[in-house]
């Protein structure tokens, strides 16, 4: 295939020889022109080559060329071989490289030239990731691949996998996720407007087309909306929305003690799984006293759930039965009973409703406008991770044996699909995380509004949302299960559940139906997102230990990780 017909997302640069030479996706290997001397003809050069990626969605835009520069690259290139200044993560605006890039017409973006760089010119827009300063490095959340020392080949070939199934690197994974986010659905579009008689941009239904204010009880300490909130009052889950992970753990009972071993069983990319066909607010919320709980509304509400029983329907008699004191709660992050009213989430009332308790809300902020924002986002990324996991030898139609067997030796296998996996996983997870990305640096006051406050995908309410659903989601399964089997959960950390068992595998844990096959809503092993794998498999002595140490079991349970200290 020729150079002028060939079209991809990105090329790694590289120069063992001193001359550059470029690395695609495809493993084909080309030299660079040798007047491309400086990151302003690199970029001039991308543009010429025709690098890039197609629109994700009918209004959306094609992703601008990717450059990723390798060590020996970065020096053809005349760039610094490190970043120096540690604090700004960015080559000082009067280094040469910098007034080089100005000269030649080219702007930046206000990060500057650092680890991830855009270039901007007239309409054209080229990225540029710095390898050897950290573009790809463990905060950016790039996976288990070493990218300084990994072949530009391979690196070129998993990069180029991630733009076709995921979408064109931007930056960290978490930032890649909100990219997705918005190139599947974008902001606006263009229409033309008959009476003005030239075009212009209007929303995209479905989108989130602008900044929303949050809701005072969710928005967190540092916003401008919690500027009056007191001490107490910010660790009150009655005046702050507290929809978090469930942590939590205890002693095993005395029965359970004759186990010989403990099971952790790991939920597969939970909060992709929690964001599927969630409904969650789109515009702004609005403040309702005494309102009637309705599920199909997306919001905050205050509700107090102290006192009450948690119970769920025997299996065969469908009769109300409590379930044991010993089981975590769903409404809180620690696992012990609320304490008097809260703030929760949507998601949690109409598990507690499901529960058989009676939903009374004091007060609400609510959102009437509502969709599924992010339900092409979660596809994507749920394609993506199947087809990757298939690259690995894993497949949906696999048998239990089969796939606790692959996945057990799944880091063996072939080095570049194990880092898309991980980046894939991270991107799911951080896209969530960054929907309420605290403030970085210095800001003009402690309340001071912070950049991303400017962004349509800041929205804490939906952060809460997709982690309301996978935390009660969760523990549905845990209370499918204990209908099932009599097991109660030891631990729990986010996605990760220990339970005592008198065999070393997943399978004597997991719920099933007298037929042997899988029980509808309980636990399930397989690849799918929503299901379950092998954590680990350990002592009880082991759980024990680390229990009088203080430490949760389920951060521990994983082979290699350290049970000596919580971390």
């Amino acid at each position: 295939m020729s150079e002028t017909t060939y079209t991809a997302p990105l090329l790694v640069l590289d120069a063992p020889a001193g001359s550059l030479v470029a690395h695609r996706p495809d493993v084909q290997r080309l030299d660079v022109p040798a007047a491309v001397v400086d990151l302003p003809s690199a970029a001039e050069w991308a543009l010429a080559y025709g690098l890039g990626a197609p629109k994700l969605s009918e209004f959306g835009e094609d992703s601008a060329p990717l450059l990723v520069l390798t060590e020996s690259a970065v020096e053809a290139l005349g760039l610094p071989a490190q970043l120096d200044d540690r604090k700004r993560l960015r080559v000082p605006d009067d280094h040469p490289a910098v007034k080089c890039v100005e000269e030649a017409g080219w702007t930046m973006s206000r990060a500057g030239l650092g680890a991830w760089t855009h270039l901007y010119r007239n309409r054209d827009e080229v990225r540029i990731a710095v390898v050897p300063w950290g573009a790809f490095g463990e905060h950016m959340r790039w996976g288990d691949m070493d990218f300084v020392a990994v072949d530009p080949a391979a690196f070129a070939y998993t990069l180029g996998l991630y733009a076709e199934r995921v979408v064109s690197p931007t930056g960290s994974t978490a930032g890649c996720s909100l990219t997705l986010m918005e190139a599947v659905r974008p902001r606006t579009r263009l229409i033309f407007d008959q009476g003005t008689r030239r075009m212009r941009r209007v929303p995209v239904p479905g989108s989130l087309s602008e900044p929303v204010d949050p809701a005072p009880p969710e928005a967190p300490d540092e916003h401008p909306l919690a500027a009056e909130r007191t001490r107490e009052e910010a660790k009150n889950p009655a005046h702050v929305l507290n929809e978090e992970a469930l942590a939590w753990y205890r002693e095993p009972t005395e029965h359970e003690t004759g186990a010989p071993y403990v099971v952790g069983l790991d939920l597969n990319v939970a909060f992709l799984a929690a964001a599927n066909r969630l409904t969650v607010g789109m515009g702004p919320a609005v403040y309702t006293d005494g309102p009637r709980f309705d599920k199909k509304v997306p919001g905050s509400w205050l509700v107090d759930l102290s006192g009450a029983t948690l119970r769920t329907k025997h299996l065969t008699t469908k009769e109300w039965v409590p379930l044991p004191d010993h089981f975590p709660s769903p409404f809180t992050p620690t696992g012990k009973a609320p304490a008097g009213p809260a703030w929760y989430a949507t998601q949690t009332l109409a598990y507690a409703v499901e529960l058989g308790i009676d939903v009374q809300p004091i007060a609400a902020w609510l959102r009437p406008e509502s969709g599924g924002y992010l339900d092409l986002w979660h596809n994507r990324l749920r394609d993506a991770y199947m087809a990757t996991l298939a690259d690995l030898g894993v497949t949906a139609d696999m048998d239990e044996e089969a796939f606790l067997a692959t996945m057990s030796t799944i880091k063996q296998r072939d080095p570049e699909a194990v880092a898309l996996l991980s980046a894939i996983k991270q991107t799911a997870k951080g896209g969530i995380g960054k929907m309420r990305e605290r403030p970085q640096g210095k800001r003009a006051g402690k309340f001071a509004p912070w950049p991303a406050l400017k962004r349509p995908t800041w929205r804490p309410d939906i952060r809460a949302a997709v982690i309301s659903a996978a935390r009660v989601g969760a523990h549905r399964k845990m209370t499918k299960t204990w209908a099932a089997t009599g097991l109660v959960p030891l631990a729990v950390l986010s996605d990760c559940v220990i339970y005592a068992s008198g065999h070393p595998t997943a399978r004597a844990v997991v719920p099933r139906k007298p037929d042997g096959t899988p029980l509808p809503g309980g636990f399930r092993l397989g690849p799918n997102p929503g299901y379950v794998k092998e954590e680990g498999v350990r002592s009880m002595d082991w759980f024990r230990e680390m229990v009088a140490k203080e430490a949760n079991p389920a951060r521990f349970i994983k082979e290699g990780k350290d049970a000596g200290r919580e971390e």
